[in-house]
Formats: structure tokens, C-alpha cells, sequence
């Protein structure tokens, strides 16, 4: 069965973006395209519709002028376009369900107050186990904040003491992909305690750093093999996980974190390091659910 690559459509510069960054996606993995329009997904339509027929033709047009833009731009690419009815999250990700990833549009609040993440966005991405990538918009036309082609390394966020072999095997896919390297980050903090270390023993905290290191190896060794072609750069660093993360996202073509899969409807599905990766990288971001 050929791979394919979904998109949530809704008018926006951010959903445009979105859509031309899923098109390099899917034509590096030679996979297929699917248009999506969620009935509902826009709070704000950017033109008045009020009818039924009325939103019908606005949504179909949106499909199909996208379509057409991108057939001009990847010939070679088989796009297809639908409208899905139901709660917007759950449409789509129902949407998504067969699809190598579901690709969505952010909007940018600017370089001090990051992105914003509609609560549609959030809530889908807690509604589905496949992998979530999140695309910024550079400007109105909808341009992506950094192009797929743009030669920048692939980042992996790691809980080394969690399970992350979804993440990993999506990181280094990616990187394949892509030709780049891919900068594995996990960020620490040492115990509380340690701050008195040093005093007593220099050796603790960098013994500890090592040790760290050492298991972080452990896990990669298994994909350096799978990947050979793919040069690895892992990154153990003391600091807060988050700003780790997003020192190393500079430029990146796709920084990649991930979520752990709750089947209760209570508490929170996206963790505060993927929740502050999401808002403040300019890069695209992917979520990857694991359990």
C-alpha cells in the first residue's frame, strides 16, 4: 500500500504553509497527498459564510485551488482532496488514521511570544496515535517558516529513562529522508543535593554526566545499525530539557518530541516540554505518541 501524508485545510496562510510543507514530505517519501477540510474548524472564517451551500462551495474551492497549486508545483505527486463532517479533532484525526502523519498549520504571535496552537490542534493531536507536525507560517501568503528542502538537521527530544523507540524510528526515517544529520538531545539536571558535591567530590557530577551519556548511547547503537547512512550527533546537556531542545532546533528542517499516550480523558496529553517545543520553535514540529 503506497504511504500517504495528510493535511487539515482551513483557509488560513498557516494551513497553506502546512499544505506546501506536506507536499516536499510527500514527494520525499514517495507517498500520496490527502487535502483535508474538517467541517467547523474555523472559529474565524477569513470570509463570511453563512449558509450551508455557502461554506460547502468556500470549503470546496479552498481544496481545490490548493490542489491545483500544488499539482503545478509537483506534478509527479497524486493529491487527493476531501471534506470530512464531525468534531474538527476527531474528524481528523479519523482523517489520518492510515496516514504516515497528519500536517497542521500554527499561527505565529510573533519572535518574543512564539506560536499559537488553536485548541482544534491541540485536541486533535491528543485524539490520535499517528505522528502530528505542526508547520508555522512565514508570512500571509503562507509560505513555510522554513522550508522542507532547506538542508537544516533533524532534532529528537529524548526522555533516555522513557520508552522512545516511536521517536527515534520517526527521527531517523526523517533524516533518511532528508539526507541530514540528526541531533539527538536529552537535557538534565543534576539532584539538588549535588550542588553541594563538589565540595566533597569534584569527580560526582561528571561521573554522572558520563553515566548518562553512556545510556544514551545504548539506545542509538540499535538505530546507527538500522541507519547507517545517518550521521548521528547526540547532545547530553545540563539544563532545562525544553531550552535544550530549542538551542538545538536552530535552523533544523524538523524538530521532533514526543507525547505520552493517555487513554484516560482526564489530565493532560501533551507534556510541558513538547508544550513549550510547540510554541516557541520556528522550525516544524513533529509530536509522536508513544505509551
Amino acid at each position: 500500500m503506497m504511504s500517504q501524508v495528510t493535511v487539515g485545510l482551513d483557509g488560513s496562510p498557516a494551513s497553506t504553509a502546512a499544505a506546501r510543507w506536506a507536499a516536499d514530505e510527500a514527494e520525499l517519501r514517495g507517498a500520496s497527498l490527502d487535502l483535508v477540510h474538517a467541517e467547523e474548524w474555523l472559529e474565524n472564517p477569513p470570509l463570511p459564510v453563512s449558509t450551508t451551500e455557502e461554506r460547502r462551495r468556500w470549503a470546496e474551492g479552498v481544496l481545490r485551488d490548493t490542489a491545483d497549486e500544488l499539482r503545478r508545483e509537483h506534478p509527479s505527486l497524486e493529491i487527493s482532496t476531501r471534506r470530512v463532517g464531525g468534531l474538527p479533532s476527531l474528524a481528523l484525526a479519523s482523517a489520518a488514521k492510515n496516514s504516515d502523519m497528519l500536517v497542521l498549520g500554527s499561527r505565529g504571535l510573533g519572535s518574543i511570544a512564539g506560536f499559537l496552537l488553536g485548541s482544534n490542534s491541540s485536541a486533535t493531536i491528543a485524539e490520535t496515535e499517528r505522528p502530528v507536525v505542526l508547520v508555522r507560517s512565514a508570512d500571509p501568503s503562507g509560505t513555510p517558516a522554513v522550508s522542507d528542502r532547506a538542508g537544516g538537521p533533524v532534532v529528537a527530544g529524548v526522555d533516555i529513562h522513557q520508552p522512545c523507540d516511536r521517536l527515534l524510528a520517526f527521527a531517523f526515517e526523517e533524516a533518511s529522508h532528508r539526507d541530514c544529520p540528526v541531533i539527538v538531545v536529552h537535557g538534565w539536571s543534576p539532584p539538588p543535593i549535588l550542588s553541594y558535591a563538589p565540595l566533597l567530590d569534584p569527580g560526582v557530577q561528571s561521573e554522572m554526566a558520563h553515566g548518562i551519556a553512556q545510556a544514551m548511547d545504548e539506545i542509538l547503537n540499535p538505530w546507527r545499525g538500522k541507519f547507517p547512512s545517518v550521521r548521528v550527533e547526540p547532545r547530553v546537556t545540563i539544563g532545562q530539557a525544553a531550552i535544550q531542545i530549542l538551542d538545538a532546533a536552530t535552523g533544523a528542517a524538523l524538530v521532533i518530541v514526543g507525547r505520552r499516550i493517555r487513554h484516560s480523558a482526564y489530565g493532560t496529553h501533551i507534556g510541558p516540554i513538547a508544550h513549550a517545543v510547540m510554541h516557541h520553535a520556528a522550525s516544524p514540529v513533529a509530536v509522536v505518541a508513544h505509551e
